[in-house]
């Protein structure tokens, strides 16, 4: 892979993301399509974590889209499984094995159930995806989880990006500060309705996965789904949010509206 110059408008540097208790990131490289760089990530997530996403309105949707929509209805997840270089779309039944089989793999080193893994890919389109490798890769990837690892997943899921995105922040729920961290990637294929965009985000604080679905449908009307590059719709966007609710305990939300 060719480099890339770096964007005149990226930052100086990639910002020092917090540690979100109950997670923990990796990054490895597969081989699945690039060579000498990571290209796949996984989030482990704490027990009882929750989640929301919000997907692409394609009609033609990625088999990871199509698998993460199946089961985040739950609204419960573990891990979060992510490769780079092939987007995993237009490749029919073999493409929802694959999923299923890259599912099933990490859920077999994190200790739970398939449908509480969401996957995600991002990359070229109408090839199948050399699943062996990423299934080959995912002991040495479990093994490389640590609770501060986010510069190493945020470059391990860009394709065209020149830089690896994150940002954080803090926010008081009831006089009780939590925390919210999170990676993206995206460079081409950007219109509203987000495009060819991925972005995974983290929070320590104890939310239902009704108002994680709130909260993140309002966020993204007033973010993602208002950024254009070059008026293309992407197949596989996805932008997860998940709450782990290890943080300091607060006051119970059960609504989004809840003024707390």
């Amino acid at each position: 892979m060719p480099k890339l110059t770096v964007s005149p408008l990226a930052p100086a540097g990639f910002p020092d993301l917090p540690i979100i208790p109950g997670l923990r990131l990796a990054a490895h490289a597969a081989g699945e399509r690039y060579r000498r760089r990571a290209d796949l990530a996984l989030a482990e997530l704490a027990a009882g974590s929750t989640i929301a996403g919000v997907f692409t309105r394609s009609t033609m949707p990625g088999a990871p889209v199509v698998w993460c929509r199946r089961h985040i209805r739950k609204g419960k997840a573990r891990a979060i499984v992510v490769n780079a270089g092939n987007a995993n779309v237009f490749t029919g039944k073999q493409g929802m094995d694959d999923v299923a089989t890259t599912a099933k793999a990490i859920a077999g080193v994190v200790g739970c159930r398939p449908g509480e893994v969401m996957v995600a890919s991002t990359g070229v389109i109408g090839e199948t995806l050399s699943v062996d490798r990423l299934v080959r890769a995912v002991p040495t990837l479990q093994g490389k989880l640590k609770d501060r690892n986010w510069r190493a997943a945020a470059k391990a899921i860009c394709t065209t990006d020149t830089y690896p995105k994150g940002a954080w922040a803090r926010a008081v729920i009831d006089g009780v500060s939590v925390t919210i961290a999170g990676i993206a990637k995206g460079s081409g294929m950007i219109a509203p309705d987000m495009a060819t965009m991925l972005s995974f985000l983290f929070t320590d604080a104890k939310l239902p996965s009704n108002v994680l679905d709130d909260l993140l449908k309002w966020a993204n009307r007033r973010s993602f789904n208002c950024i254009t590059v070059d008026g293309d719709t992407s197949t596989s966007d996805t932008v997860l949010l998940a709450a782990t609710g290890q943080g300091a305990r607060h006051a119970r939300v059960i609504d989004a509206t809840d003024p707390r």
